[in-house]
């Protein structure tokens, strides 16, 4: 069994593609990835946020005052609209037509009496399926000027301004969160690591998966293994060791990149909550996200080489091996869903728990116990999977199909 290990290590690193997604994909492709999609990102946000939007407002008349403070607000410019009758069917075409970025419409009935106006609502045309920050300009304003002609309203009627907050706000609920920055952080990123780790890891064993079996069959050298005195339990045990190392290397890569690129955006970039947020991990946290990887790239490992046996060339192995991907994403769906917790029945049940565990620990909120009912489970199905891996590579029919 080791020497076939040792045989298709050797013959694994000598595969400079292999070797490329095992490490290069994990430490720096990936995150370069994500750091570019975060730049253009936040580049559109910024962007959308001062982009000069060009304007007009219908109804003028009833409210200057307001105007003038619309006219104050940085990156909006006011055009005259040309139309006799403004109706709700033509300005929806004007803003459709690219005229104008939006139109704001001043009821008639503005006023700063509101025991006189009544609600007074505001109609804003726009095109909201693209990413705009019209309202929020807007808002800004609009609220003041209601919350000052609220103010004149109750001091009308005599009411003072404790009273004015009891009448505005008769009940408030007041929030007091006791989780700490770690925990509230893990809650946003937490489920989304697994998803991103699973797939790494699935794509490091993967192509050496494809190699160790189908490969061998196009090589023609699977039948000279097959003559050399090692029992055929013993070369599909090597063979797994070999694609469970890379998914295992991949794995540790994959970890290791992930904590010094945080910490590199956060004293980088000064981004003080990415910093807190790594400050309270610990070297036993990241090592119990490494291990809990390791159990996945068994299951993982165990599959992928069946598949490589049963496929007749290198290129049918990749085309089986292509929806496992779906395994990797489904338990992570699940594992997202509201109400699924790292407890009872959900503790047992393979590649889902260990999305569950990975959350919990970037939350730091691990109930270590139920690390027995992980790994456990993840052993059992592993085990399965290599006695199949066996029972496949004894069938002639398959081997030489």
């Amino acid at each position: 069994m080791w020497l076939i290990y040792k045989k298709e290590i050797t013959e694994l690193l000598r595969d400079r593609k292999a070797v490329f997604f095992m490490v290069a994909l994990p430490l720096v492709i990936f995150p370069l990835i994500f750091g570019i999609m975060f730049y253009f990102t936040s580049q559109a946000v910024t962007e959308a946020q001062t982009k000069t939007l060009t304007y007009a407002i219908v109804g003028k008349s009833f409210a200057p005052d307001l105007v003038s403070e619309f006219e104050s607000i940085e990156n909006l410019d006011l055009k005259t609209l040309d139309l006799a009758s403004p109706d709700e069917d033509s300005l929806k075409a004007e803003v459709k037509n690219g005229n104008f970025d939006f139109i704001i419409s001043i009821p008639d009935n503005y006023s700063e009496d509101l025991f006189r106006a009544g609600q007074i609502v505001f109609t804003i045309y726009l095109n909201d399926a693209e990413l705009n920050t019209v309202q929020m300009r807007l808002s800004e304003i609009i609220d003041e000027f209601a919350s000052r002609y609220q103010r004149t309203a109750f001091e009308s009627l005599g009411v003072d301004e404790q009273a004015q907050l009891s009448l505005i706000e008769p009940m408030v609920i007041e929030k007091v969160n006791v989780a700490d920055k770690r925990e509230s952080i893990g809650a946003l990123i937490g489920g989304f690591i697994p998803y991103v780790l699973f797939l790494i890891c699935l794509q490091g064993a993967m192509m050496p998966a494809a190699d160790i079996g189908a490969g061998e069959k196009e090589r023609g050298t699977l039948e000279t293994l097959l003559l050399s005195p090692v029992s055929r339990k013993d070369i599909v045990i090597g063979k797994f060791f070999t694609i469970s190392t890379a998914g295992v290397v991949t794995a540790l890569v994959t970890v290791l990149s992930a904590a010094v690129w945080a910490l590199i955006v956060g004293q980088g970039m000064a981004v003080q909550a990415i910093t807190e947020f790594m400050a309270a991990f610990d070297i036993i946290d990241i090592l119990l996200v490494f291990l809990m990887l390791v159990p996945i790239v068994s299951i993982f490992a165990a599959l992928l080489l069946s598949l490589s046996i049963y496929a007749r060339s290198f290129k049918e192995a990749q085309g089986y091996m292509g929806p496992l991907m779906l395994i990797a994403i489904v338990p992570v769906a699940i594992a997202l869903a509201p109400g699924i917790e790292l407890k009872g029945v959900w503790a047992w049940i393979p590649l889902t728990n260990v999305a569950l565990a990975i959350k919990e620990l970037v939350k730091g909120t691990m109930d270590y116990m139920q690390l027995f009912a992980i790994f456990g489970s993840s052993a059992i199905i592993a085990a399965l999977a290599m006695a199949f891996c066996v029972y496949w590579f004894n069938q002639e029919k398959v081997l030489f199909r």
